[in-house]
C-alpha cells in the first residue's frame, strides 16, 4: 500500500505526454455511456427553494430511483465556491517535497494521496487528492506550511468558511431525507435516534484534482465505488466529470457540472437506515483532456464506534427490517473482505427470511 502512495504522491502528471502503464485502465467501458443527461436519464435536480413539499417530494424520487441528484437553491454562497476552487488550485501544483511530508500513511488516517479505497487497485488514478476532518484544517494543513504564514491563513479561512455553510446544510438535507421518509416534524425534534444522529454527524473533506489527460479514454480519475457514510455533498468546478450508474439497464450517467449546484451522493450506511428505500449509488470520475477538474466531496456520518441500523420509520407496517445493525468500523471490514468479489458488502448485512420471520413473530408477542 506504501508504494502506491508513495507512487501518487511523486507523479507528475504534466510531465507526460500518453498515460503509463501504471495508470491505464479498462474497466471503464464496463457500461455503456448515456452522452447527456437528458430525458429518462436527466440526473434529478431538488431546488431547497422551490417550496418544502415539492422539494421533499423531488428528494424522495431522486434518492428511490436514483441514489443521487443535483442540490440547488440551497444557499451556499456561489461566490465561496469559487474561492474553495481557487485555492485547491493553490494547493495541488505545490512541490511534490511539501505534498509528500503530508502524505497518509504512517499512521495519518488523513492527508495528501489517494483514497483509501484505491489501494485496493493495483492501478493508478489520474487524481490527486487531500482527507481531513473538516473541524480540523488548521492543525491539519500545517503539514503543508509548518511556519504558517499568509498562504495558510487564507487557505484556512476558506476552508473553515466552507466547512460551516456545508455542514448547517448537512443537516438541513438530513431533516429534508427524515420528512421524506415520512417523519413529522415533531418526529424528527423528538425521535431518540434521529436526535442523536444529528447530534453526532460527523465530516469529512476530500479536496480532488483531476489534471489534463494526454488520453483520457485509457485512464480514471476515480474507479467505480460507493461511499461508506450517510451521504455525500459534492462541490465540482464546471467540468464534467463525475457518473452515476443509473439500473435497468445498467448505464453511466454523466452529472451535469452547473454553476452553483452541489450533487448528492447517498451512500452505504444512509442505504442501511432507510432500510434500502433510498439507495447507495457507484459513481466515479472521469478525465478530460483539455481542462482541469476540482471537486470537493464533502461526507457526512456517523462516529465509527456508533451502530446504525435500520429507522422504524423506514420499515413498513408487518414487514421486518432488512438490514443488520453495522458501525462504521464494522462495515468497513466487511467491505474490505468482499472487495472483488460478485456481492456487495451490503448484502453480507442482510437479514435472512429466517431471521426476519423470528424478529417479526417476536415483535407480534
Amino acid at each position: 500500500m506504501a508504494s502506491v502512495q508513495n507512487a501518487a504522491a511523486t507523479f507528475d502528471f504534466l510531465a507526460v505526454n500518453c498515460v503509463p502503464e501504471s495508470h491505464v485502465w479498462t474497466e471503464q467501458k464496463d457500461y455503456p455511456v448515456v452522452p447527456e443527461s437528458a430525458g429518462n436519464d436527466a440526473v434529478p435536480v431538488v431546488d431547497m427553494a422551490d417550496g418544502t413539499d415539492g422539494a421533499i417530494a423531488a428528494m424522495a424520487r431522486a434518492a428511490e430511483e436514483w441514489g443521487g441528484f443535483l442540490l440547488v437553491g440551497h444557499g451556499v454562497p456561489i461566490e465561496l465556491l469559487a474561492r474553495v476552487e481557487e485555492q485547491i488550485k493553490c494547493l495541488f501544483p505545490r512541490p511534490a517535497p511539501e505534498k509528500e511530508q503530508a502524505a497518509r500513511g504512517g499512521g495519518f488516517k488523513n492527508g495528501y494521496g489517494v483514497p483509501p479505497y484505491a489501494l485496493y487497485f493495483s492501478q493508478l488514478m489520474w487524481s490527486e487528492g487531500y482527507t481531513f476532518s473538516a473541524g480540523d484544517v488548521r492543525s491539519e494543513f500545517r503539514r503543508i506550511w509548518p511556519d504558517g504564514g499568509n498562504d495558510y491563513l487564507r487557505f484556512c479561512d476558506v476552508m473553515e468558511e466552507f466547512h460551516r455553510e456545508m455542514r448547517a446544510l448537512g443537516d438541513k438535507v438530513l431533516d429534508m431525507f427524515y420528512k421524506a421518509l415520512g417523519h413529522s416534524a415533531d418526529q424528527i425534534a423528538g425521535g431518540e435516534v434521529e436526535r442523536q444522529i444529528r447530534d453526532t454527524l460527523t465530516a469529512t473533506m476530500h479536496l480532488n484534482m483531476y489534471p489534463k489527460c494526454p488520453e483520457p479514454e485509457r485512464a480514471i480519475g476515480l474507479a467505480a465505488h460507493t461511499d461508506s457514510v450517510f451521504f455525500t455533498l459534492i462541490m465540482q468546478s464546471l467540468v464534467p466529470g463525475l457518473q452515476l450508474l443509473r439500473r435497468g439497464p445498467d448505464r453511466w450517467v454523466t452529472v451535469p457540472a452547473q454553476p452553483g449546484a452541489l450533487a448528492v451522493v447517498i451512500g452505504d450506511l444512509f442505504h442501511v437506515l432507510t432500510n434500502g428505500r433510498f439507495h447507495s449509488v457507484l459513481h466515479r470520475v472521469l478525465v478530460n483532456q483539455d481542462r482541469e477538474r476540482v471537486s470537493v466531496p464533502y461526507l457526512l456520518g456517523l462516529p465509527q464506534d456508533m451502530k446504525v441500523a435500520p429507522l422504524d420509520a423506514a420499515i413498513c407496517p408487518r414487514r421486518k427490517a432488512a438490514f443488520r445493525g453495522v458501525t462504521w468500523w464494522q462495515y468497513m471490514v466487511i467491505r474490505e473482505k468482499m472487495f472483488g468479489k460478485d456481492a456487495s458488502a451490503l448484502t453480507m448485512l442482510r437479514v435472512t427470511e429466517d431471521e426476519g420471520d423470528a424478529e417479526l413473530a417476536q415483535g407480534m408477542n
